[in-house]
């Protein structure tokens, strides 16, 4: 970090004697006071635990200083910067900070597929930049300053992620990162409670336009009407992708359970990605589009696709001891992701049986019942043999698939009921069978997972 104590002082607008101290290099920042490390400056938030609280422990971890913003006395034996709010300070602290080390960003948003666009994305970067990405999910408004905070001195690419469960969220996230590249992967139903229609949704993905170069790039996917009409009067760039007319338009040219290969364009370039799924190549045509946007060659783009890290519980292939493949898509689901994934999963190559986990997917609002209710049109007891429901959400779901699962076929499990499903379910399962496990990340559908693994 290349940072001063007297530097972060004047950029929150502390209102304490911070010149009391010499001045000095602060090596990091960290709001979790388990992680400090010598010299770093420790930020107390206030949540379910007040950050104050354990500022002793970041004294004995090495903290250099602490933002303060309490009313209790600050300690003696540490420099603080007294301030109104410790998350505002951190906030304005990363405005300040990149506004200084002027890294390229890059921010993604979406109701799905985020997190593996980020990754595709910088995967395709690092081919010729310098690059940092957010860490797993830290996506709001204390993860994204806090990214910002990380990047190693010498990025030249900063790829955010930028959730949101409300409206104003990414206005804000957007403001604060000033993007010069934009891109939303989806519309789907994601906290569609908060929000109460797809309409609704859409609006607040476009927010992050709002932060935007005026002379930047956003990408959105061609196959959505409800984001169209709202980029008109933006002075960006904007290019659109996907499988029918697109600007980045792609074809599919081999479908496995570890990859998928795909063209673009017309172009002689073979695309590979070690991923699953039509949605997936959306997710890489979003990186594909950045990496010409600053005029990666193609040959470039290829290679950043073929090896990109996927973060920890997206859409991962997993293998049991016993030789059962596991897809787990366990750390959250809407609707249009959820039937998105039956579909692709519904055509993959298998030895045995594909069986299908299905969990509740939250937040949906009023037409929660409705939704379940609908990924029954995406469930074919030619392709998926078997169904195993869990949660009050999914009961709706059972009802519908009674009418064309055989009763032995289809099962049904209350939230309370996590071991009986996963007993149950090992019943089921054989060697050479291919399971896909997809739910809200509430539903902990990753203790099952984690079981299965064990079998």
């Amino acid at each position: 970090m290349q940072l001063t104590f007297w530097e972060a002082a004047k950029a929150v607008n502390a209102t304490n004697d911070w010149k009391k101290w010499n001045d000095f290099d602060l090596t990091g920042l960290e709001f979790d006071s388990r992680l400090i490390t010598k010299g770093n400056l420790f930020v107390p938030l206030k949540g379910e635990n007040d950050g104050h609280s354990f500022i002793k422990n970041a004294i004995d971890k090495g903290a250099g200083a602490s933002f303060w913003s309490t009313s209790e006395s600050a300690p003696d034996q540490l420099p603080v910067l007294q301030v109104a709010d410790t998350l505002r300070a951190m906030q304005d602290l990363a405005i300040y900070y990149l506004k200084k080390m002027a890294p390229t960003v890059v921010a993604i948003t979406g109701s799905n597929g985020k997190t593996t666009t980020k990754d595709m994305t910088e995967a395709v970067l690092a081919q010729q930049f310098q690059t940092y990405k957010t860490q797993g999910n830290y996506n709001n408004d204390i993860g994204l300053p806090y990214t910002i905070l990380q990047m190693p001195d010498k990025t030249e690419q900063l790829i955010l992620e930028m959730g949101m469960d409300h409206a104003d969220e990414i206005d804000f996230l957007s403001r604060l990162a000033q993007p010069d590249v934009a891109a939303i992967t989806m519309i789907g139903e994601a906290h569609i409670e908060n929000l109460g229609s797809r309409e609704g949704i859409a609006k607040a993905k476009m927010e992050i336009t709002s932060g935007l170069a005026a002379k930047g790039l956003l990408i959105i996917p061609a196959e959505e009407p409800l984001l169209s009409p709202l980029t008109k009067g933006l002075t960006q760039t904007i290019k659109t992708f996907g499988f029918g007319k697109a600007d980045c338009q792609a074809e599919i040219i081999e479908a496995q359970k570890e990859y998928t290969s795909f063209k673009i364009n017309g172009s002689p370039i073979l695309y590979t990605i070690p991923v699953p799924g039509k949605y997936n190549v959306g997710n890489a045509l979003i990186a594909i589009s950045i990496g010409q946007w600053f005029q990666l060659s193609e040959e470039k783009i290829q290679a950043g696709l073929a090896k990109f890290q996927l973060t920890k519980n997206r859409t991962q292939w997993l293998k049991s001891k016993t030789g059962i493949e596991i897809l787990s898509d366990v750390y959250n689901a809407n609707p249009t992701a959820m039937n998105l994934v039956l579909d692709s999963f519904s055509q993959m190559p298998t030895k045995g049986k594909r069986i299908a986990v299905l969990g509740d997917m939250l937040e949906l609002g009023p037409d929660s019942a409705a939704m379940h209710a609908s990924v029954e049109e995406h469930l074919n007891p030619a392709e998926i043999t078997e169904v195993v429901l869990y949660g009050e959400q999914m009961k709706v779901l059972y009802e519908e698939l009674v009418k064309k699962y055989q009763e032995n076929k289809i099962h049904y499990f209350h939230k309370e009921e996590k071991d009986q499903l996963t007993s149950t379910l090992k019943s089921i399962l054989e060697p050479k069978d291919t399971v896909v496990l997809k739910a809200s990340n509430g539903m902990g559908l990753s203790e099952v997972v984690n079981s299965l693994l064990e079998s």
